[in-house]
């Protein structure tokens, strides 16, 4: 039998304004969510990024980019994992995608990761992202590793 699982009550209230900051891109609605210390994972580099700065960076700037974003479920790994399946836009590129999400016990996101499909839009998606802040997320990069 396949175990099922349940988000605890923080995690899920996480959810409900991660969801209201896909809604609004506001970053006032983010930077709660985030621990001070989370890790990024980005489909297109290999080393993870780390710090709420980078990450409220790159989260507002995709909002700004994907076109007709939406999720369509929501899976559910122990009381502090969830996965979020996601379609969207980047000019002609249609994408799916899944955000992979932990939470620490007050419910800030501790570890956010992305995988995007297929290829060419994963391309798109990076070279829209690195011409609008790839010095600025190369910074914060630097800064958080001295």
């Amino acid at each position: 039998m396949i175990p099922t699982y349940a988000l605890a009550a923080a995690p899920q209230q996480t959810l409900a304004e991660w969801h209201r900051f896909v809604a609004t891109g506001s970053e006032d609605v983010l930077r709660p969510l985030l621990a001070e210390h989370i890790v990024f994972r980005s489909p297109f580099v290999q080393s993870p990024i780390p710090g709420r700065a980078a990450t409220l960076l790159v989260l507002t700037t995709v909002t700004q980019i994907f076109e007709d974003f939406q999720y369509h479920r929501t899976f559910v790994a122990g009381s502090h994992d969830a996965g979020l399946e996601f379609s969207a836009h980047i000019g002609k590129w249609q994408l799916k995608g899944i955000d992979l999400i932990r939470f620490n016990e007050a419910g800030e996101m501790i570890e956010f990761e992305v995988m995007v499909r297929p290829l060419k839009a994963l391309a798109a998606l990076g070279e829209a992202m690195g011409n609008r802040i790839g010095p600025q997320l190369l910074a914060l990069k630097a800064a958080a590793a001295g």
